[in-house]
């Protein structure tokens, strides 16, 4: 069964009201992406990874990720595409202090951090399912990089630029080779399997009872 995001949106908050705090579905949502990149590169530890965050969940999703990687021994760039002091959510900014205090991931702040890298693994969790309009700086120029690198690319949820409701692209869109999406199935991705690459949908623990009024 496919969902709108208004429905996921709904499914979380539900989900949330239970005692199921969104701080354990972002864990849950990274460790799970982790869980499908490790499936796809048993020598992970080997790679250099570049992790490009928004200021949003989608963002605090990727940094989980980032965390969870650096534990494999991964090397380990993270980009936050703004201002610490900007970022939206208790969630992403949790996640964020905690990177502060790691010396094994190198942060850097905006596209031109990322310039000229060579790696292995780019994570895109730039926007997720949040777009709405033209795709503006500093999201158009890390969009750009990621499609311009040779890495594998993965996208937390849906890559970025993409209406994860029809499928629909923004004026900049991440072409993925992997996209790991959570909960359920988003109405608009099975339309564009060319940008999300090899999709994996998974459970991050919301209870079955949260989507009760909502599907």
């Amino acid at each position: 069964m496919e969902i709108t995001v208004k429905q996921m949106y709904q499914i979380e908050e539900n989900g949330h009201k239970m005692g199921f705090p969104r701080q354990l579905m972002m864990e849950n949502a990274g460790a799970s992406m982790v869980k499908r990149i490790v499936e796809k590169f048993p020598d992970v530890s080997s790679k250099k990874v570049l992790v490009f965050a928004g200021l949003g969940n989608n963002g605090g999703d990727a940094l989980v990720v980032a965390r969870h990687l650096a534990g494999y021994g991964s090397k380990i760039t993270v980009v936050l595409l703004g201002n610490p002091s900007d970022i939206k959510t208790i969630e992403c900014r949790t996640n964020w202090q905690i990177l502060e205090k790691m010396n094994s991931v190198h942060l850097g702040f905006g596209p031109g951090d990322a310039a000229n890298f060579d790696v292995d693994i780019t994570i895109d969790g730039i926007l997720g399912t949040g777009i709405s309009g033209d795709i503006r700086e500093p999201h158009a120029s890390a969009i750009d990089l990621i499609n311009k690198t040779k890495a594998f690319k993965v996208a937390v949820d849906v890559p970025s630029g993409v209406d994860p409701d029809t499928g629909n692209t923004a004026n900049k869109y991440v072409t993925a080779d992997m996209t790991v999406t959570f909960h359920k199935m988003k109405r608009g991705m099975p339309k564009k399997k060319d940008l999300c690459g090899e999709i994996f949908v998974e459970k991050i623990g919301i209870p079955p009872e949260a989507e009760i009024g909502v599907l």
